[in-house]
């Protein structure tokens, strides 16, 4: 799948805007992304595939171990390979010093050398809070179905350094049980990390 950097775009009619936070085996919230094309893509354009999203926060040292330690890049790599669809959500607001720019974010990608299918700038706050993401990293996994199969924690291991591949993955299990068509045996965890900075 094409990397696309995604602009969370709040257009008429999309359900993009604020309203109760889904939660495990309820339908997952529509919402609209614009690219940096001006291409605007939706939720349903993944009807059919398991859909991760993933709150993120480089500035956040829970969200930077998961990625300094190359943990977080080698799962969304893993999913990938399995036809997941994962989406890093960043929803920053625009005044914070954590906020990325367009061209900050393409930078931090590389750098990082993301596996995930797009970045999502949500500086609005609208697709964050849609989904109740309230820490980094905060994952919400949706099954093929839509609706949100998995919400919690990514891993039982709530630190800031050492190694994360040696904690028991939530996501992963998650998506395994999906994959494998099987129920999620842990649908809901407390999320653990850095506040999201919503304005």
């Amino acid at each position: 799948m094409k990397r696309i950097l995604l602009v969370c775009s709040m257009l008429a009619g999309v359900g993009c805007g604020l309203h109760a936070a889904a939660g495990p085996g309820r339908p997952a919230p529509d919402f609209a992304a614009a690219d940096v094309h001006g291409k605007t893509h939706r939720l349903g354009d993944f009807r059919g595939k398991i859909v991760v999203l993933e709150a993120y926060n480089l500035d956040c040292p829970f969200s930077a171990n998961h990625y300094k330690t190359g943990a977080m890049q080698d799962l969304q790599e893993w999913a990938a390979q399995r036809g997941v669809v994962w989406l890093v959500v960043n929803s920053v607001h625009r005044n914070h010093p954590s906020h990325r720019t367009p061209e900050k974010a393409l930078q931090e990608f590389a750098k990082l050398k993301m596996k995930a299918a797009a970045w999502l700038d949500d500086a609005s706050g609208a697709v964050g809070k849609a989904y109740g993401l309230k820490t980094t990293p905060h994952v919400v996994v949706i099954a093929a179905n839509g609706v949100v199969a998995y919400d919690g924690a990514i891993d039982d291991r709530p630190q800031s350094g050492g190694d994360p591949r040696q904690a028991r993955n939530y996501a992963r299990e998650a998506l395994e049980a999906l994959l494998a068509g099987k129920d999620v045996s842990v649908k809901s965890t407390k999320p653990y990390g850095c506040s999201v900075k919503y304005r």
